[in-house]
């Protein structure tokens, strides 16, 4: 007799909105007074079928490796299509790896080739926030010019607007408005300038 497989419970979805930072100096500041940051520079490596299938599919698969003062981390990250056009935001399911190379290689050995891979320097910062738990990144891509903010909590899809709502609140309060925000991809802000 076959085994039936439970289904996946509600999906937990990174309500998160992104800008472009015009005063660095200032957001970094706000951002001390709510906690310590921490500097950590991410090497990602995007994934997908040699035909484009999960790109076509809007979804992303991702090895992420950290460096930080703590040490060295690797995740695997999956995103699903985008449930909120706005913001951009999607489901997402993320474990950590012991082994990123040995994941490089099952992901190869499935079929699934890199199409991209560029690194980030980040400074994060965990806060509460009007009763959520926030996640800020300030974010410099060496390949690009400027600084970015994105500023995530999780939710499910029923309380998607909520969120969105506290995060687009928190935002304001950082002194980020609503001009600055950007739906544009580093994946696709990198592959530009690349290719020229």
């Amino acid at each position: 007799m076959a085994e039936t497989l439970a289904p996946l419970s509600e999906a937990e979805i990174e309500a998160e909105l992104k800008a472009r930072v015009h005063a660095p100096e200032v957001v970094l500041r706000r951002l001390d007074e709510r906690g310590a940051g921490r500097a950590e520079v991410y090497q990602d490596t995007y994934y997908d079928t040699p035909d484009g299938m999960l790109d076509a599919k809007d979804q992303e698969l991702r090895v992420r490796t950290v460096h930080g003062v703590d040490g060295t981390r690797s995740v695997l990250t999956y995103k699903g299509a985008e449930v909120d056009e706005a913001s951009g935001s999607k489901p997402e399911h993320e474990t950590r790896v012991e082994d990123a190379a040995e994941v490089h290689v099952i992901l190869n050995g499935l079929g699934y080739v890199p199409v991209i891979r560029f690194e980030k320097q980040c400074r994060n910062y965990a806060f509460e926030a009007r009763g959520r738990q926030m996640l800020a990144t300030l974010v410099r891509v060496p390949e690009l010019d400027g600084t970015f903010l994105e500023l995530e909590t999780p939710a499910t899809e029923s309380d998607l607007t909520a969120a969105l709502g506290e995060v687009r609140a928190v935002l304001a309060e950082l002194g980020i408005g609503a001009e600055s925000l950007t739906r544009e991809l580093y994946t696709d802000a990198v592959r530009a300038r690349r290719t020229g």
